[in-house]
């Protein structure tokens, strides 16, 4: 084979790689029932496809190939563990005899891997941080250093984060396996929480220097499309919508120099347009099987937004209508503050001041800057410029973003004008 067609088939391995890595691990985790086995099963059957296809060629069916040289090399392992330490002797033969009896997977059963591995990544026996570092990492393929990066931490503390949750999985014997249709609901909604969590901090990041951080917010998007594609429920839908339509206004939120720009500042011409038809219509779909629950009734609020030329010309009525919807499903102080705001906006400042006020007084919100936040902005709409300055200083001081700060910074200063 020449120097080109081995650099050819090189870069094959490499495209296979980025396409493909994720299926085959769910599928190794299954049949070799260890993540870190299986792991490191992967990189050895991609060294070995790296080794042999430029000489042999690629294989008819390169996946399965991979597959079975990654069980044959983790057995390799398990026989030379045997063999140094007699205390895995039965431990290795025991697994040894599960993964030569288990059958090389067709593609249907594939795609059943990867939810399998969706599903264990988000058990709820584990700790929402944790599921959503393992999600990453084996799902989503986001490197150690990488989902630090994110988080605002240490690439060695969230190792050990990872450590824990793969530990806790072995030591709890999480089945690696689909729910039972009697647990879906319970189990998916787990799956979708993670997603969208992970969503929200790269929509709206907790804190730190940048308001958005888009990579993470692009990982949650395809993961809410891999669900959808190998589970198509309602609700499903309804994150993914969600998601599509919060990120539509992802270039007009801020400035070039990343400050902030409220909702009805921001120039709608920069809205992404074919995610708004991708979220609307699934919003639709959702909406019309009956079986929605709060990510719909959220997207649809989102949609609202998204259908509307102005802040003025928006259907305040219809959004206080969703609101009123998604508090009954799912009662909730934030939901609550948001229901007030578009009270607001529909009946007028005071009328929204005085919900607001309702909630602050129950302390359920004191210590949320974006409370504090909103009655400022109500106060200052209203003339009340002292009572604004007192909530926007609130709000400045719990807030731990610093786009937020710095327009927490103006508003007060045009308060002082």
């Amino acid at each position: 084979m020449t120097a080109k067609a081995v650099k050819n088939v090189r870069e094959q391995v490499d495209t296979f790689y980025r396409l493909e890595s994720r299926r085959i691990l769910a599928t190794l985790i299954r049949l070799l029932g260890d993540f870190d086995l299986a792991e490191d099963a992967l990189q050895e059957a991609f060294r070995a496809a790296l080794e042999k296809w430029p000489a042999d060629g690629i294989p008819n069916n390169p996946r399965a190939w991979l597959i079975s040289t990654g069980r044959f090399k983790a057995i390799d392992v398990l026989r030379r563990r045997a063999r140094f330490d007699a205390s895995w002797a039965e431990l290795s033969g025991k697994m040894i005899s599960d993964m030569e009896e288990s059958s090389l997977p067709n593609d249907e059963s594939i795609e059943d891997d990867r939810l399998r591995l969706i599903f264990t990544c988000c058990h709820p026996a584990l700790s929402p941080e944790a599921r959503i570092a393992l999600t990453l990492r084996e799902v989503c393929c986001l490197t150690t250093e990488e989902i630090a990066h994110a988080f605002l931490m240490t690439p060695s503390a969230l190792a050990q984060r990872i450590v824990r949750a793969k530990a806790k999985i072995r030591d709890a014997c999480i089945p690696y396996q689909v729910p039972s249709p009697s647990e879906l609901p319970a189990r998916l909604n787990a799956v979708l929480k993670v997603t969208y969590l992970v969503f929200n901090e790269g929509y709206s990041a907790s804190s730190g220097e940048a308001l958005t951080r888009a990579d993470l917010s692009a990982e949650a998007i395809r993961l809410g499309r891999l669900v959808l594609e190998l589970l198509p429920e309602p609700e499903v839908m309804g994150l993914l919508a969600l998601m599509l339509l919060q990120e539509s206004r992802r270039t007009a939120r801020t400035t070039p120099s990343g400050d902030l720009i409220l909702l009805e500042d921001q120039d709608r011409t920069l809205w992404n347009k074919e995610y708004i038809s991708e979220g609307s219509a699934l919003v639709t779909q959702a909406l019309s099987s009956g079986r929605f629950g709060t990510y719909t009734l959220q997207a649809a609020i989102a949609s609202v937004h998204a259908e509307s030329v102005s802040a003025e010309n928006t259907d305040w009525a219809r959004i206080v209508d969703l609101y009123n919807e998604l508090l009954r499903i799912e009662p909730s102080p934030v939901i609550e503050l948001n229901r007030a705001v578009g009270v607001a906006m529909s009946d007028g400042p005071d009328a929204g001041l005085k919900l607001i006020d309702n909630i602050l007084e129950r302390s359920d919100l004191k210590d949320y800057h974006l409370a504090h936040a909103a009655r400022a902005d109500l106060c200052r709409r209203q003339g009340r410029a002292e009572d604004a300055r007192k909530s926007y200083e609130r709000a400045l001081a719990l807030t731990k973003q610093e786009p937020e700060r710095r327009f927490l910074e103006r508003q007060l200063k045009k308060l002082a004008l």
